[in-house]
């Protein structure tokens, strides 16, 4: 082991399975750490092998712990995601913890579909996590304590904005004619569908005694390597961001947290934020403008439009339609 090892691990019969996609970078990455040095056993479920096997080498290296591994998984592609379903299920008895992380955001992108035919920042951030929990939901009930965890975003802080439109209209094609949308509008309503998916979800599989949260994140600190990948001006933005942004360890523990506490345990339905406090849903109509200044910039709210369940149902049929689903998950 390296000098900068990790020593501290757990008693065996406290070992989960988890899942992490978009683990070679990041948050992902982060956790996949922690999980590793905490004695978990860590599926690293990534669209890149190459640059996830580095990562799992260090990870090993760092914690001591072999029980580290990368499957490869398109989370945009339903096809990527069914074969890795069918590989997981063939290497493992149970799913502990499925811990959607990875995410679409391609800096000054232009609109495009994925495999599938669907924007894809949408087929990525809510139809995947959609269809490879439906895929895993056996093994998920093979566990004691099954927990699934959203990784989602304060940028749905737009919405406390009534004007902000979550339009659904371009997950096929962009309208001729019109405007482009841009690239953060388009980040931001699947991340205000994947915490409406969070909620539809957590009714649908509390009856199986599986729990599913949502973590509200507030950002992390970008890698030299991510901020090469965009724009120059994105870059800009970027460098500047990292010095307000706290590194990908500190989200990492709350990933950590929700998914193996005891006092987690039962909890779902929940959108927690960087304190694991849950939070509550503000109106988007504040009687005072220093409440709305607390909903835009505070931790303790969530625009009041993810409970609308109208919608929500609206997303869970756009995620059927998509999967080529027949059934509901129960």
């Amino acid at each position: 082991m390296s000098a900068n090892s990790v020593t501290h691990t757990v008693q065996p019969a406290q070992r989960r399975i988890i899942i992490i996609t978009g683990a070679n970078s990041g948050v992902g990455r982060a956790a996949a750490m922690r999980f590793a040095a905490g004695g978990h056993s860590v599926v690293m479920a990534c669209r890149s092998l190459e640059r996830a096997e580095q990562v799992r080498r260090e990870i090993v290296e760092a914690t001591g712990n072999a029980a580290v591994t990368v499957m490869l998984v398109d989370m945009s592609c339903r096809n990527s995601i069914r074969a890795f379903a069918d590989a997981f299920r063939s290497r493992y008895p149970r799913a502990d913890a499925l811990i959607h992380n990875a995410a679409y955001l391609s800096h000054g992108d232009t609109w495009r579909r994925s495999p599938d035919g669907i924007e894809i920042a949408f087929a990525t951030n809510v139809v995947g996590p959609f269809l490879l929990t439906h895929l895993l939901l056996d093994l998920l009930r093979q566990s004691d304590d099954p927990r699934i965890l959203h990784a989602g975003s304060n940028i749905i802080k737009h919405f406390f904005n009534p004007k902000t439109e979550l339009d659904f209209g371009t997950l096929r094609g962009e309208p001729a004619g019109q405007k482009p949308t841009a690239v953060y509008h388009r980040y931001r309503r699947s991340k205000m569908a994947l915490l409406m998916l969070t909620f539809i979800m957590a009714r649908k599989l509390k009856p199986l005694g599986i729990a599913v949260n949502c973590l509200e994140i507030n950002g992390a600190t970008m890698s030299p390597e991510t901020l090469r990948k965009m724009t120059l001006p994105y870059r800009i933005i970027g460098r500047i961001q990292n010095l307000f942004f706290r590194p990908p360890q500190y989200t990492a523990e709350s990933y950590v947290r929700i998914t193996t506490e005891e006092r987690f345990r039962g909890v779902t339905g929940g959108n927690f934020n960087h304190k694991q406090q849950l939070m509550k849903p503000g109106s988007s109509e504040a009687a005072s403008a220093r409440q709305q200044l607390r909903n835009v910039f505070g931790s303790q709210t969530y625009p009041e439009l993810a409970d609308d369940v109208v919608i929500q149902e609206a997303i869970w049929d756009a995620c059927l339609e998509a999967t080529g689903i027949n059934s509901e998950l129960v």
